[in-house]
């Protein structure tokens, strides 16, 4: 039956708490009554603007599901509407307890020697399973033209690698042993043997950490863009034969792969080598049996929340069946759904306002480059043939994937979502070696979020962004370039940003940059960085500066360049009237703080702290805002000094 959609959530000053100090207080001023009345619903560990957008976007997807025909002509319609009725088919999946994984964990059971090691995992890895390390194709960070295969550190089952290894979670490792034991135990171990391999995986886990690279290590993009000669990988990683490998996996004859962090994979090699194989089979079943949990029977679905979310995240319980049915369905054959969303709610109106507000985004980011102050004129003419070469995508793909090859069966909800990440390994392996696509995204039109790819030079905004209060034709100018249009400037400024500036106007990796500019850069990259770790968010806990820099010097970017971009649009419009007693100016900077408000629990920060590239949402909303050199005189105090002005 067709539910109500909640209420769209616009921009309003109701949310504001007047009596807070703009200037001293700005994130209570302008979102104080809303986190007031507006706590952490049971079922979320955090909840903000982007979660009430997703929330009623989830409202849309379900009617969506729940009224298409799986008799339907049209394909896309067939496979959501059997995807979410074998997903809603609670009383099958409870009978079938464990039994979708039988086969797989009895091929697993069934290896005699090590060297049958290499072919489980590449049985493992086609059907998009977990163990030991990751693997995909992706643009090639230094020919920017074709797909290349790359293999990436893997096999930890926490968010972090830092979850095995620092003090503060040493408590959560404790329940994360009952975790391994209670999940071995609903696998059909008795209980002696459960809280043995509990103990080996929690072993290897934390082994594997310790020679795992950190996040900020990750950051780096050059020292993660290592090329490996296909015909030298089984001699040099004999017990993963990455050569069979990809051949398995269905990659075209190539000359070469990419290892994210080659040490990383000599250890694996020597892991493997050196684990009794009983151990290994465990800890592959268990890599299976996690995985699984949640799409399981009722048992072992609550365990894996009790863990990984109410622990982890603090959430306190699961979101209702039909939201994470969906969420599983974006996530396996999301453009199916993408492209019943589109039709029905997303307008050439909405695409067309888009354009103008990234044109006049554009025109600033453009000025910008050719006005660097600290950057000599060699730097600023790629700076600025880099942009020329920049586009934006919005709303959705000219061409929406074809699935048609994926068998989804309304009685075989496990069973759909292996076929469907089965069907994305082989899709991903078959482009190896070929032109890059240029119409492909990475986003579902249906997501809320956007993004900005370095080596396709390309800002992606999905129609489920470009909705209120993010974007909102009702509202003035103000209010959109504080939102969506501090948001697009955030996605141009990764262009140029510490990670974003390594990319050149193809989106290889090059260093484009003369050496004192790069000095000059990285000095106001350190300032960046000692601004945000110098802030505790949480007793003893503060923000990794090094880790979030990236979007941080997006932040501080993206709100300059769009309090740019409104004030010429107010020149163009004449409009200077004030709304609900605020400037345009003010409102300006209220909205890009009305984006970020959020309540949080503190698990969920501890979390976002260790693994998210971000800052938390209140330094999001407050800190860019507070640099900004006008910000302290549109809200009638003298003009502040010292702020970080990069682009």
């Amino acid at each position: 039956m067709e539910e109500d959609v909640p209420e769209i959530k616009r921009f309003s000053i109701e949310n504001m708490d007047l009596s807070a100090d703009p200037v001293r207080n700005f994130y209570e001023y302008a979102n104080g009554t809303w986190l007031k009345n507006n706590p952490v619903p049971p079922d979320k560990s955090s909840w903000g603007t982007f979660y009430e957008l997703r929330d009623r976007n989830l409202y849309i997807l379900k009617n969506i599901c729940e009224n298409a025909d799986e008799e339907s002509g049209n394909l896309n319609e067939k496979m959501v509407s059997k995807f979410y009725s074998s997903g809603m088919n609670i009383d099958l999946i409870e009978k079938l307890g464990i039994n979708p994984l039988e086969n797989i964990l009895k091929s697993i059971d069934a290896l005699k020697t090590k060297d049958e090691i290499p072919d489980i995992i590449m049985k493992l890895h086609s059907m998009g399973l977990p163990s030991f390390f990751d693997s995909g194709s992706y643009n090639d960070e230094k020919n920017s033209s074709i797909y290349s295969f790359y293999f990436v550190q893997g096999g930890l089952s926490l968010p972090d690698r830092d979850y095995y290894i620092e003090k503060h979670f040493s408590d959560l490792l404790k329940d994360y042993l009952l975790y391994i034991k209670n999940i071995l135990a609903f696998s059909g171990y008795n209980n002696d043997d459960a809280g043995k391999y509990a103990d080996t995986i929690l072993e290897m886990e934390k082994e594997i950490a310790n020679f795992s690279r950190s996040r900020e290590a990750l950051r780096d993009s050059e020292k993660n863009y290592n090329r490996f000669d296909v015909n030298k990988l089984n001699e040099k990683f004999h017990l993963i034969k990455m050569e069979d490998y990809i051949k398995y996996l269905g990659v075209p004859n190539v000359n070469y792969v990419i290892l994210g962090q080659p040490e990383f994979f000599e250890k694996i090699n020597d892991f493997i080598n050196n684990k009794p194989l009983n151990d290994l089979k465990i800890y592959l079943k268990y890599n299976v049996i996690n995985f699984a949990a949640p799409f399981l029977s009722k048992n072992f679905a609550d365990e894996h929340f009790n863990f990984f979310n109410k622990k982890i995240m603090g959430q306190e319980k699961p979101e209702k069946r039909w939201k994470t049915i969906i969420s599983v369905i974006n996530m396996c054959i999301g453009e199916a759904l993408g492209e019943l969303y589109v039709k029905q709610y997303f307008t050439d109106d909405a695409k067309k306002r888009m354009e103008i507000l990234v044109n006049d985004l554009r025109s600033v980011f453009n000025e910008r480059l050719k006005n660097v102050k600290w950057m000599s004129e060699q730097t600023k003419e790629r700076a600025i043939k880099k942009f020329e070469r920049f586009r934006a995508k919005i709303g959705y793909p000219e061409k929406f994937r074809d699935y048609s090859s994926i068998l989804i069966d309304k009685n075989d909800y496990f069973g759909n979502i292996i076929r469907s990440l089965s069907f994305e390994v082989k899709r991903q392996a078959n482009r190896v070696g070929k032109p890059i696509d240029k119409k492909e995204w990475l986003m579902d039109p249906q997501t809320i979020n956007a993004y900005f790819s370095p080596t396709d030079n390309e800002i992606v905004f999905p129609a489920g962004i470009l909705q209120p209060p993010f974007f909102d034709v009702t509202m003035d100018d103000a209010v959109n370039y504080g939102a969506i249009g501090g948001v697009i400037a955030h996605e141009m400024t990764h262009g140029y940003d510490d990670q974003g500036s390594m990319y050149d106007e193809e989106g290889n990796l090059n260093n484009w940059w003369t050496k004192e500019d790069k000095d000059a850069f990285d000095k106001l990259t350190k300032k960046v960085i000692d601004l945000y770790s110098s802030i505790e968010i949480l007793p003893g806990i503060k923000v990794r500066g090094d880790r979030t820099v990236g979007e941080n010097i997006a932040d501080l970017g993206g709100v300059s360049i769009a309090y740019e971009a409104l004030k010429r649009r107010l020149k163009i419009t004449n409009n200077y009237k004030k709304i609900d007693n605020f400037t345009q100016e003010q409102r300006f900077f209220i909205s890009w703080a009305n984006v970020w408000k959020e309540n949080i629990r503190d698990e969920e920060i501890k979390r976002r702290v260790t693994i998210d590239p971000h800052a938390p949402n209140k330094l999001r909303a407050t800190l860019p805002v507070l640099n900004h050199p006008e910000f302290e005189k549109v809200f009638n105090n003298e003009s502040g000094k010292n702020k970080i002005i990069i682009w």
